[in-house]
């Protein structure tokens, strides 16, 4: 596996999680697609499926041969036709959908393969992002933070347009010396509304779960965090690479139990955690069919099926 790129340990690497069920937006993507595909994987804002537009977005600061996406088995029939075109190494296909936490360790552990002390962007792919390039400009910022603090892990916070309740909120603490960061001081999920507004009024950031570090810092995060779900991987490093790869991760994957990345690891408030503001960008977490519709409207759009969703979720 190490010699199928020529790199260096400092280049820039992207990981994309594509592997979710999408099940919140089903109502919506039945419509836009007719079937059952998760949402990364339907085209809801012109031709390009929400896959292909992250992808495209990546590539502005990374190398599409260093952008890794990491899919689910069962999901092959809907992706297939999208990754075709890509180098073997940058699909990480998981044989079950456990959550975002595994997905990141897995697909972490498939880079470190290559270049295990290289910077890292994690991307969602089910985001609505304004301007890619203005966006990308601020991961570009994050992965110079982490090559001058490479013991920090910097997450995207973007400054809100409102006081919104169902997304993730970074409230920022202390400056970080010589650097555009800040310190990572709590998180507020899921607000409730009069909480939501004195967010919003303190100039705190939606979390984009965006993700930038070196892979040092992400994995010493995770096994300070979930130390059970990097002994359950430990296994799996010698085998990548390798025919035993599948067998060995397909075990790992029938005894884990799902975790999400927020919940188990960025939780526990580890104390390398620092954000990046992020404006002048218009973003929307897609988790919802409300949101779609709503950005859609916004941007003048109204697709052939949007009747059908109006009238169906």
């Amino acid at each position: 596996m190490h010699t199928l790129l020529n790199t260096h340990d400092d280049e820039r690497w992207g990981l994309i999680l594509a592997g979710g069920q999408g099940r919140r937006l089903r109502t919506l993507t039945r419509a836009v697609a007719g079937d059952e595909r998760p949402k990364q994987f339907c085209p809801l804002l012109g031709p390009e499926t929400l896959l292909e537009r992250t992808r495209r977005r990546a590539a502005l600061a990374i190398p599409p041969a260093r952008n890794l996406v990491a899919l689910t088995r069962d999901h092959e029939h809907f992706y297939r036709p999208l990754v075709g075109g890509m180098p073997a190494h940058c699909t990480v296909v998981q044989p079950l959908d456990k959550g975002t936490a595994p997905a990141i360790l897995y697909g972490l552990m498939r880079i470190a393969a290559f270049a295990p002390t290289s910077a890292v962007a994690i991307f969602p792919s089910d985001h609505y992002v304004g301007d890619d390039r203005v966006f990308m400009n601020h991961v570009t910022a994050a992965f110079t933070a982490v090559r001058m603090r490479p013991e920090l892990v910097v997450l995207l916070g973007i400054a809100p347009a409102s006081a919104e309740t169902d997304y993730g909120w970074i409230e920022p603490a202390e400056p970080v010396a010589s650097t555009p960061l800040l310190r990572v001081g709590r998180f507020w999920e899921k607000p409730a509304e009069e909480l939501a507004e004195t967010l919003f009024a303190r100039g705190y950031f939606w979390n984009s779960f965006v993700m930038v570090a070196r892979i040092p810092a992400f994995l010493a995060m995770i096994r300070h965090a979930a130390p059970a779900l990097e002994a359950a991987f430990g296994a799996v490093g010698a085998t990548l690479g390798t025919p035993a790869e599948s067998a060995a991760v397909q075990k790992v994957y029938a005894r884990l139990t799902p975790s999400s990345f927020s919940d188990v690891v960025l939780a526990s408030r580890p104390s390398n955690l620092a954000v990046l503001p992020v404006t002048g960008v218009k973003w929307s977490d897609w988790g919802r069919p409300s949101r779609v519709m709503a950005t859609l409207a916004e941007l003048g759009i109204r697709p052939e099926w949007a009747d059908h969703v109006a009238t169906t979720a």
